[in-house]
């Protein structure tokens, strides 16, 4: 075998490998709003996104001193606290906040426009020119996502519509930003010094939603904390910034196009919501675009 046959054969594994742990880390994100919901009927807003992120950074400090990680180098540490302003503080309150007013279908629209939006952003900062083909396929799955979720809903825009909106723009920044530093550490590192950053502010938020908030803790409460705090805020980025690290942003961004219909599927199961007609369809869709965003080269 040749040397540039060893290379290709090499760079299969990781492509395969890493569209595998991007996956992964799509399917524990799925579950996230369901969770989200269950927490709030024994948290309100503040207190649930307080308490999620200080649990995950109490567990993400943990490991960091366990595992003797290293401080990131000092021009890591800009990229770390656009991560942190995304993930950890502004997409989990602005989609609880939303998720007290609109139901869990209408909010999966901000996760059917993400990819999209990761996928411009990280061109943007990384200078990567995915292909024409890479952009319209990307482009399709995303409106057929948002036209699916709008009309579902009635296509009304309320106080959540914004919440949501300014979810999507920010965590887009995280998500672009923290790939793009999953290649230089190790994706778990990367959420966990975004987490660590995050405290202070994530502090703030608990003991502001204890002072003024009520609380009637449930078991659904606590167990959709505790799956939003240790899998949604910490463990899911483990595969999903590995993901991206072996396969770009773009491409293992592109992915997430299923996370709306993943999560559709988990509020019928699981808060007994019901799933329309049309979902089968967009699912085929979806699936189609992402077979070719998969398979489109730069």
């Amino acid at each position: 075998m040749r040397l540039d046959d060893s290379a290709i054969a090499d760079r299969a594994v990781a492509v395969r490998s890493g569209t595998a742990l991007a996956a992964l880390g799509v399917l524990a994100f799925s579950f996230t709003f369901p969770a989200t919901v269950w927490a709030l009927k024994g948290f309100d807003a503040w207190t649930a996104t307080g308490l999620r992120s200080v649990l995950a950074a109490l567990v993400a400090g943990t490991c960091l001193k366990v595992f003797r990680v290293p401080l990131p180098r000092r021009d890591q540490w800009r990229g770390l606290a656009v991560v942190s302003l995304g993930c950890v503080l502004a997409f989990p309150i602005l989609t609880t906040l939303a998720l007290k007013t609109s139901s869990t279908a209408h909010s999966a629209v901000v996760i059917g426009l993400l990819p999209l939006a990761t996928a411009v952003i990280s061109s943007k900062l990384t200078g990567h020119r995915p292909s024409r083909r890479f952009w319209l396929a990307a482009a399709v799955g995303a409106s057929a996502v948002v036209v699916f979720t709008v009309a579902q809903s009635g296509g009304g825009l309320s106080t959540a519509d914004l919440f949501l909106f300014g979810a999507l723009v920010l965590c887009a920044f995280g998500y672009a930003e923290g790939g793009r530093l999953a290649r230089e550490m190790a994706g778990w590192h990367v959420i966990a010094w975004a987490l660590v950053m995050a405290l202070p502010v994530t502090g703030a938020f608990a003991v502001f939603g204890f002072a003024t908030e009520p609380l009637h803790v449930t078991g659904e409460g606590i167990a959709g904390l505790l799956y939003v705090a240790l899998i949604s805020q910490f463990g899911g980025f483990f595969a999903w910034y590995r993901g991206m690290a072996e396969i770009g942003v773009a491409r293992a961004s592109q992915l997430q196009l299923a996370q709306p219909l993943l999560t559709l599927v988990w509020a019928v199961l699981l808060l007994g919501e019901h799933l329309p007609a049309a979902a089968p369809v967009t699912a085929l869709i979806v699936v189609a675009c992402i077979v070719v965003t998969q398979r489109s080269r730069s």
